[in-house]
C-alpha cells in the first residue's frame, strides 16, 4: 500500500520538523501511531477536508493528545488545512498547540491532552449515535500508558453493557510510558484478557503493517460488542537511535540528532 506508506512518511518527518522548530517533545509517541493515523485518515475513516462538520462523518479523538503533532500533520496532508500551518505548531500565537486542540482547527473533534479522557468521551459520542440510530463510527486511539487510569476501565465497561458495536478502541501498544517501560511501571498484561472480559471483541495487529489495519479497521468486530484493537507498535518507529527508547518520549531532536533523524526518515522505504 505505497499510498499509506507514503502518507505515513510524512507524517513522521513533519513530526520530526514540529517537535524540534517549537521545542516541544514526544515524537517517539507520534512516530509510533503514524502507521495507524496514515491508515485512518487514508484509508478508513469517513471524512471529507471539504465538510469538515458533515454529520454522517466518522469522528475520530486522540485520546493520547500529547502526540497531536501527529494528528496536525495529517489532517494538514489530507487537505484539512495548508500544510505550512505545520511551521507554527507550538509557537506564540499558533493555532496548533503541542497537545492537540480543535479550537480553530478543522478536523479535530475534540482537545485532549489530560490522559484518560478521550475513550470516556468518544464512549459518548457512540452511544448518543447509537440512541440516534446514526450510521457512523467512532474511532479513539489511545497510548498503553494512559490505561493505567480508572476512568478508562469506566468507559470499557459502559461501552461493553450498552454494546456499541460503533465503538473502536485502538491501543498504540508501543509498551514505552514517559519515564519507563509499562511492565515496569503498571503492568498491563492479559491485556487482551482484561477487554474481553468487560464485553469487547479484541483484535491483535502489528501496528505497521497497513494491509493488516485496514482489514482490522475496516471490519473490526461483531455487531453487538465495541472493538478493541491491540496495535503493537515500535517507540520511535522509523529513526534507529528512537527506537524502543524511554528518552525519546520527552527529547527534542535537535542539531546531529536532528539531521540523523531526518536523513534516516527521508531514506525511508
Amino acid at each position: 500500500m505505497p499510498e499509506l506508506k507514503e502518507l505515513a512518511k510524512k507524517i513522521r518527518i513533519h513530526a520530526l520538523q514540529m517537535t524540534s522548530r517549537g521545542g516541544s517533545s514526544h515524537v517517539g509517541a507520534a512516530m509510533s501511531m503514524a502507521d495507524i493515523v496514515a491508515t485512518l485518515y487514508g484509508s478508513v475513516l469517513n471524512v471529507d477536508p471539504n465538510d469538515p462538520k458533515k454529520p454522517d462523518r466518522d469522528r475520530f479523538i486522540l485520546s493520547k493528545g500529547h502526540a497531536g503533532a501527529g494528528i496536525y500533520a495529517a489532517l494538514a496532508e489530507t487537505g484539512f488545512f495548508p500544510v505550512d500551518w505545520l511551521q507554527t505548531h507550538y509557537q506564540d500565537g499558533s493555532k496548533l498547540s503541542g497537545h492537540v486542540s480543535h479550537k480553530g482547527i478543522p478536523g479535530v473533534e475534540f482537545s485532549t491532552g489530560s490522559l484518560g479522557h478521550g475513550l470516556s468521551v468518544g464512549t459518548g459520542m457512540a452511544y448518543a449515535a447509537k440512541l440516534r440510530g446514526a450510521a457512523h463510527r467512532v474511532f479513539v486511539l489511545l497510548s498503553d500508558g494512559e490505561c493505567d487510569e480508572g476512568s478508562n476501565w469506566e468507559a470499557i465497561l459502559f461501552a461493553g453493557h450498552h454494546q456499541l458495536s460503533n465503538l473502536v478502541a485502538i491501543i498504540d501498544y508501543n509498551k514505552i510510558q514517559s519515564l519507563a517501560p509499562v511492565a515496569e511501571t503498571l503492568a498491563l498484561e492479559p491485556f487482551a484478557m482484561k477487554w474481553e472480559s468487560f464485553g469487547w471483541n479484541v483484535r491483535e495487529v502489528d501496528g505497521h503493517d497497513h494491509a493488516a489495519l485496514e482489514e482490522t479497521l475496516l471490519k473490526p468486530g461483531t455487531d453487538n460488542k465495541p472493538t478493541c484493537v491491540l496495535a503493537h507498535t515500535t517507540k520511535g518507529k522509523g529513526v534507529s537511535f528512537m527506537e524502543n527508547t524511554v528518552l525519546w518520549h520527552y527529547r527534542t531532536a535537535r542539531g546531529e540528532e536532528f539531521d540523523r533523524a531526518l536523513e534516516e526518515l527521508q531514506k525511508s522505504a
